[in-house]
């Protein structure tokens, strides 16, 4: 019997549960979508596995991801973060991170929200990718989002970064057409409530 078809294929089990059971699915809280804009940030120039390993150190060292703590941050937590070996130690994402988080605050206290702003740019469907060479590396829709992102004070979200977080946060369904949990996911997208 052939094993069931996903969008990569993996032997590593944390990569295969995230693959089944996260990427893709609609994320529409604040918390949730910082982290996942602060991680794919992080990633830049490494695998996703890599992150993923260190997901739990990132959120121990991170507060979580909650925001209103992160914005706290200072210098003397940066340097504490380029100490811990748990994460990855990138002066330039670190501080990025910490200003995320103040600017996701400031979106708030302007009377948005980072999840209004993020699913604002939820592209028309597109239609299912058939393989993994029809996946997009950036669309119209990261790049206005890329651009509203870093004029709202952001940091590390170039319009590649960004569709990494629309793709990982459901704002698009990137699942394979004859991916096992594409339709899944599609029918969670179409019944979330977003913003």
């Amino acid at each position: 019997m052939s094993e069931p078809r996903r969008c990569w294929s993996s032997a590593d089990p944390a990569y295969v549960e995230y693959h089944d059971h996260e990427w893709g699915r609609p994320v529409t809280d604040e918390r949730g979508l910082y982290e996942r804009l602060c991680l794919e940030g992080f990633q830049s120039g490494l695998s996703w596995l890599t992150i993923l390993r260190k997901r739990p150190a990132f959120r121990a060292a991170f507060a979580d991801f909650d925001p209103e703590a992160v914005a706290e941050f200072g210098p003397r937590a940066v340097e504490r973060l380029l100490g811990d070996a748990g994460i990855v130690r990138h002066r330039g994402k670190i501080e990025a991170a910490i200003a995320n988080a103040r600017a996701t605050l400031a979106l708030r206290e302007a009377g948005s929200s980072l999840p209004e702003l993020v699913w604002l740019h939820r592209p028309a469907d597109g239609g299912a990718p058939r393989t993994a060479a029809d996946w997009q590396a950036s669309t119209p829709e990261s790049a206005a989002l890329s651009k509203r992102l870093r004029a709202a004070g952001f940091r590390f979200v170039g319009p590649t970064t960004v569709y990494a977080t629309m793709q990982a946060c459901g704002v698009v369904n990137d699942h394979l057409a004859d991916c096992i949990v594409r339709a899944e996911v599609e029918r969670e997208i179409a019944c979330s409530t977003t913003v």
